[in-house]
């Protein structure tokens, strides 16, 4: 994607289901559950970039010794960082006791994190500032065991105002409002209620408070806390947590929008975002891994057991397509393939383009995570030439001239790798204008891959959020290889929403199919349409969630797709280019055929799958035509 924007979240979550011993023994190494969470992250670093954190908790810990122990950063290397502090720890602990070495029970005593639960979380800031307190895990302390919770998720909810106001009317003073907190607070009310009740009950019985307390941990019932806290969630949420005494549980929102997955043996089980991390750091085949049903919680008790549990009833499955088109790593195999079909599925507009004329016609793809869609757009053009050649073959008839028959058999898609971007690259100069001249040499080209004038230059992206890279930088840079004509393809739809789950769009201004729609408008004498939109999303904003309805989706009504593009296009021609700019975007229905699993489309077409999501577009379109550069959620 050359248009930067921050997105998702990264979990990653570990029970040892054995005692630690077991691990040292057969591992050679008490750490590995550590080890195994340290990796689950670094295979999830594209989640989140700008904080970290992990957490853990030792289950029947020694009274008088602490039992949860978390660590956060927003160090540019937060990983690392938090694992270096976890391995000074393991030092300082063998410095103090050397004898704990080979003794993993009494290591737990004397070491931080050397617990059974362990849960880590890389941080994508799409909503309030990078400070170090807005890293997960948070938590929420208590003397008693079972009244402890620490969270770490990876999502966003759309009614943060109404959840704030839940919180207040039950008489709490949460200390700030964000979902973060309202979930953590909302969560801890429900786990205070269930120590309560089991507490009353035990009393009448005539169990003392210590006893109490085990009885609570041993039948606390998870499942129905997490029922009543997220009744009133509106968004999207794989929500991860763990309770004092050892029990933990991951949460999914009833439309699957933010992935998770999850795999259990006798020894362990594991919770991530994605499914190739725990391939990679169990050592399992992929059918071994599960996704978490939306909707449904994955529950691991104290003693080990787990049992996935329905929470809330599912909706139509709306798993997010930006996760399959971009944010997924591409090593998890069915990302793969459908990053291929993405490719291939554009081929046909790509043809039309550039006239069908693949002899003069050279490929290449900006940035590295459009590669694999790039090869699918190769094969699709390699089955393409295969058609021509045949039909030409054809046409020479039953006796060939060799020289002919082997220039048309020699014919095949050129793909070239005609930029690099030059990530050292920075600039010392503060002035607007000439800052930019700075920065559009972020990328640089590969002089000699296009014949001047000649040949078309087709170039894939991931997908085109707001434009400003390529009007700013690559186009320019593409120009200097003087090609007749640039097709710069979007392996994504054109995004026309703001997203409200976990992808950082949540400003209508900012979205160029949306200034582009906006300037046909104007062009077409349709301002009335845009004047009724605001006047019926005033209307909208302040009805009840459930009555919302998009009412921005008419903005785009009077015009196709390709208007659309080539709209887009114009906007994002550079003066002063000599190459004709074309724009191509993947199909709707393209799009549903290379990722069938994952229909969540709604920052393309509008169709959002909560009500929540249907009144952040209102609020932002009622932002844009106020002049106010403010998020909608």
């Amino acid at each position: 994607m050359s248009d930067a924007i921050k997105h998702e979240c990264g979990i990653a979550l570990i029970r040892l289901r054995k005692p630690l011993e077991y691990y040292q023994h057969r591992y050679g190494s008490p750490l590995y559950g550590l080890k195994k969470l340290y990796l689950l992250m670094e295979k999830q670093h594209n989640r989140g970039q700008d904080g970290a954190g992990i957490a853990s908790i030792k289950i029947d810990p020694t009274p008088g010794l602490n039992y949860i122990d978390r660590e956060r950063s927003t160090d540019k290397q937060a990983i690392p960082k938090i694992f270096g502090k976890v391995d000074q720890g393991y030092a300082q602990a063998l410095a103090a006791d050397p004898a704990a070495v080979g003794d993993a029970q009494r290591l737990k005593q004397v070491m931080p994190f050397m617990g059974e639960v362990l849960l880590g979380h890389l941080r994508y800031a799409t909503h309030g500032n990078q400070g170090l307190e807005n890293c997960h895990p948070r938590r929420r302390l208590n003397n008693w065991m079972t009244r402890n919770l620490v969270v770490a998720g990876n999502f966003n909810m759309t009614n943060v105002d109404e959840l704030f106001e839940l919180l207040v009317s039950i008489g709490q003073h949460p200390k700030e409002l964000s979902d973060t907190m309202t979930v953590l607070e909302k969560i801890g009310h429900f786990l205070d209620e269930e120590n309560e009740r089991l507490a009353q009950i035990h009393r009448q019985l005539g169990y003392n408070e210590r006893q109490i307390t085990q009885v609570v941990a041993e039948k606390m019932d998870v499942k129905q806390i997490l029922v009543n806290s997220a009744i009133d969630f509106d968004g999207g949420y794989a929500l991860a947590g763990l309770i004092g005494h050892g029990d933990a549980f991951v949460l999914r929102d009833p439309a699957g929008i933010r992935p998770c997955y999850w795999y259990a043996d006798d020894e362990v089980v594991v919770v991530a975002s994605e499914r190739p991390a725990i391939q990679t750091a169990f050592h399992v085949k992929t059918e071994q891994v599960r996704e978490l049903s939306p909707g449904h919680a994955l529950i691991i008790r104290k003693d080990g057991n787990y049992s996935e549990e329905l929470i809330r009833e599912p909706l139509e499955k709306k798993a997010c397509s930006f996760e399959r088109i971009y944010f997924s790593r591409g090593s998890d195999r069915d990302v793969y393939q459908e990053r291929l079909a993405l490719g291939r599925s554009v081929c046909p507009a790509i043809l039309d383009a550039v006239e069908h004329d693949l002899e003069n016609t050279v490929f290449s793809f900006i940035p590295n995570t459009a590669e694999v869609a790039c090869y699918g757009m190769l094969k699709e053009m390699e089955d393409e030439l295969d058609r021509v050649k045949e039909r030409r073959i054809l046409e020479l008839g039953p006796q060939p001239d060799a020289t002919e028959l082997r220039k048309i058999l020699a014919l095949r898609p050129r793909l070239e790798k005609v930029a690099i971007k030059d990530a050292k690259l920075r600039t010392f100069i503060t002035n607007d204008e000439d800052r930019d001249d700075m920065v559009a040499h972020v990328y640089d080209i590969t002089y000699g891959t296009v014949r001047p004038g000649q040949d078309n230059l087709v170039v894939i992206d991931d997908s085109i959020v707001r434009g400003t890279t390529l009007k700013q930088s690559i186009l320019r840079m593409l120009d200097r290889l003087e090609p007749k004509r640039i097709v710069v393809v979007s392996s994504a739809p054109q995004i026309r929403y703001p997203d409200c789950y976990g992808i950082d769009m949540a400003k209508m201004g900012d979205l160029v199919a949306f200034r582009a729609a906006i300037a046909l408008l104007k062009e077409t004498k349709q301002e009335n349409i845009i004047d009724d939109v605001y006047d019926r999303a005033l209307a909208m904003v302040d009805r009840p969630l459930v009555e919302q309805e998009n009412v921005v989706q008419a903005i785009y009504a009077p015009f196709t797709a390709e208007q659309i593009s080539d709209k887009i296009a114009a906007l994002l021609t550079p003066e002063g280019i000599h190459a004709e700019v074309k724009l191509v975007y993947q199909s709707i229905s393209g799009l549903h055929a290379a990722c069938p699993d994952h229909q969540g489309d709604w920052y393309f077409t509008g169709n959002y799958p909560t009500p929540g999501g249907n009144r952040v577009v209102n609020r932002a379109f009622i932002n844009y035509m106020e002049g106010r550069n403010v998020r909608a959620y």
